[in-house]
């Protein structure tokens, strides 16, 4: 069972699929949010779905986590629909939201247990896991302190941490590095090549240029609710004959050119501004 222990950078790839997304569409009232997307993840691999605000990321990956009924379509995780088998499915997810919602009365170990006792486990070996995660994440002496006096960033550790507890198949991640410090967020990426290195899989949803390219072994760029380009960077700099381009010009070109410039120039302030500093106990 993977406890986060050791790093490696490998990603082991090939086997059945983890998750299948079949003419995946999602509507609210006469507007289509995500308009048919169809995508294969496989074991081992951190899977990364880009795009810009408002392109479709987040209502795929709540679908993805059950959160959400797609309008039409299947979602697969491993041999489960999560739609004919709901209960089935969700266990092998583990699911990190944008923004953190925890049960501010309870402290953050009693969280930790609780979650894992969601997903039938408990016993020593739950309290292991959990000793293991909270000093990964520098939290072992707020351990006993409520939710509601944790920072931001000390949430979205939490929630990391609750995402795994239960060790699933397929860890669901929407926009990885909010809230982070530089330090926990290097954390989190060698905490997920460690976790497809002993058999796990993710998939990202992420608006960080920078975030996928340096994380991910294949990337789906979404637009305006479709996915309009997937591949390794390799198959992606051939599909948009970019040459040995950065996955920022690749963006660029196959999202529309220079009417996205300032997306992404938004998307690189973002980024400076918050690298600039962090919450005092992030």
């Amino acid at each position: 069972m993977w406890d986060g222990s050791e790093v490696d950078e490998e990603a082991s790839h090939g086997g059945e699929t983890v998750l299948r997304l079949t003419g995946l569409v999602k509507r609210y009232g006469g507007f289509t949010a995500v308009g048919g997307v169809d995508l294969e993840v496989f074991p081992g691999e951190i899977f990364g779905f880009l795009g810009p605000n408002g392109a479709g990321k987040t209502t795929t990956i709540r679908m993805v986590a059950g959160v959400l009924q797609p309008s039409e379509g299947s979602i697969r995780v491993g041999p489960h629909d999560m739609v004919s088998e709901p209960s089935a499915a969700k266990s092998q997810v583990g699911y990190i939201p944008d923004r953190p919602f925890l049960y501010e009365k309870l402290s953050g170990g009693e969280f930790l247990r609780f979650v894992a006792g969601l997903w039938g486990r408990e016993g020593a070996q739950v309290e292991e896991r959990i000793d293991r995660f909270l000093e990964l994440f520098h939290l072992t002496e707020w351990r006993d302190e409520l939710i509601g006096s944790y920072s931001h960033g000390m949430r979205q550790k939490l929630l990391i941490s609750s995402a795994l507890i239960h060790d699933p198949a397929l860890v669901v991640i929407d926009e990885p590095m909010v809230g982070l410090d530089p330090r926990a967020a290097r954390l989190l990426k060698d905490l997920l090549r460690t976790y497809v290195h002993e058999g796990g899989t993710v998939f990202l949803s992420t608006h960080t240029l920078e975030v996928a390219e340096a994380l991910c072994d294949r990337i789906a760029i979404i637009h305006t609710g479709r996915i309009i380009a997937m591949g390794s960077m390799e198959e992606l700099r051939a599909e948009a004959d970019a040459g040995g381009a950065h996955l920022e010009e690749i963006f660029l070109k196959v999202t529309g050119g220079d009417e996205m410039a300032e997306v992404v120039a938004s998307l690189r302030e973002t980024l400076e501004r918050g690298g600039a500093g962090s919450a005092d106990r992030s």
